[in-house]
C-alpha cells in the first residue's frame, strides 16, 4: 500500500467557523463542556490557544476521512513534518500567520 498525499482546498469557508460558537456547534455533549470550561478559565493570553487547539479539534471530528488519519496516527505512518515545513507552506499559499 502507498501512501497517498493530502490535498488540503484553499476554501476560504473552513468546515468548522474560526469562532467560539462554531467550534462549540460541532462539539458535542461533554466535549462542548470541557471546551467552555477551558475557555472560560483561560487568561486572556491563553484564550487564542484554546479556540485554536479545540478548532483543530472539530475539524478532525468533522473530517470526513477521521478515521483514516487516526488509524495512519496509531500506526506510526501519518506523515508528519516540521512546524517550519507548515509556516512555509502556509506562506506560500498567502496565509496569515499566527502573531502577525
Amino acid at each position: 500500500m502507498s501512501v497517498q498525499p493530502v490535498h488540503h482546498q484553499s476554501d476560504p469557508e473552513p468546515r468548522v467557523p474560526r469562532t467560539a460558537d462554531g467550534i462549540a456547534a460541532v462539539l458535542t455533549g461533554a466535549r462542548r463542556m470541557e471546551f467552555y470550561r477551558e475557555l472560560g478559565q483561560a487568561e486572556i493570553g491563553e484564550v487564542e490557544g484554546v479556540l485554536l487547539r479545540w478548532w483543530c479539534e472539530a475539524m478532525l471530528d468533522t473530517d470526513p476521512e477521521q478515521d483514516r488519519i487516526i488509524q495512519a496516527a496509531r500506526s506510526g505512518t501519518l506523515p508528519t513534518g516540521t512546524m517550519d515545513d507548515v509556516f512555509r507552506r502556509r506562506r506560500e499559499r498567502g496565509g496569515e500567520m499566527p502573531g502577525e
